[in-house]
């Protein structure tokens, strides 16, 4: 793919993060999926942050996907999460392109909303295998997760350039 540029290279050192790369490993323990990842999502990109990949799915921070080919731009549009257990038994998903192209079978994707309202990405974690993670309980668990993510990310994110602004707005003795 070439050099990443400006944004790719911003999300990689986003999710350059321990206490990320924990939530993953305990996200892929809890659903028995082999690959998890938060996602930088915009309308036009969608770019790997941190990942753990047992799958070989062949994915590292900064890569990046085709956004029209992931759910995930479904999720940036409606802020709703998604979690399939099996695509082929599931009449919604099982003839979408994405699970098709990718080859996964199951599959859960949760919004990352900042501390100041904005979509940043998101949580996600595939399996080429069928997992039964669509019970409330899971879904819980996968929820704590993102809400976990977010609350690094919006510390990262959103608590910066406040302070950067609040100081530049303060009035100067002159």
């Amino acid at each position: 793919m070439g050099m990443k540029d400006e944004l790719a290279v911003q999300a990689a050192a986003q999710g350059d993060d321990d206490a990320i790369r924990a939530i993953l490993v305990r996200l892929c323990q809890a659903t028995h999926m082999g690959f998890a990842a938060v996602a930088r999502v915009t309308e036009d990109r969608w770019i790997a942050c941190q990942v753990l990949d047992k799958i070989a799915f062949g994915l590292e921070p900064g890569a990046e996907l085709e956004v029209q080919m992931t759910i995930c731009n479904d999720i940036r549009q409606t802020e709703n999460y998604v979690v399939i257990d099996h695509v082929d038994a599931d009449i919604a998903w099982q003839r979408h392109p994405v699970p098709r192209f990718y080859g996964f079978k199951s599959y859960a994707s949760f919004p990352l909303i900042l501390s100041d309202g904005s979509f940043y990405g998101t949580l996600c974690a595939i399996d080429p295998e069928p997992r039964l993670i669509s019970n409330a309980a899971t879904v819980a668990t996968i929820e704590g997760f993102a809400n976990d993510v977010t609350t690094i990310l919006s510390a990262k994110l959103c608590a910066a350039p406040e302070s950067i602004s609040a100081s530049a707005s303060r009035p100067q003795a002159g």
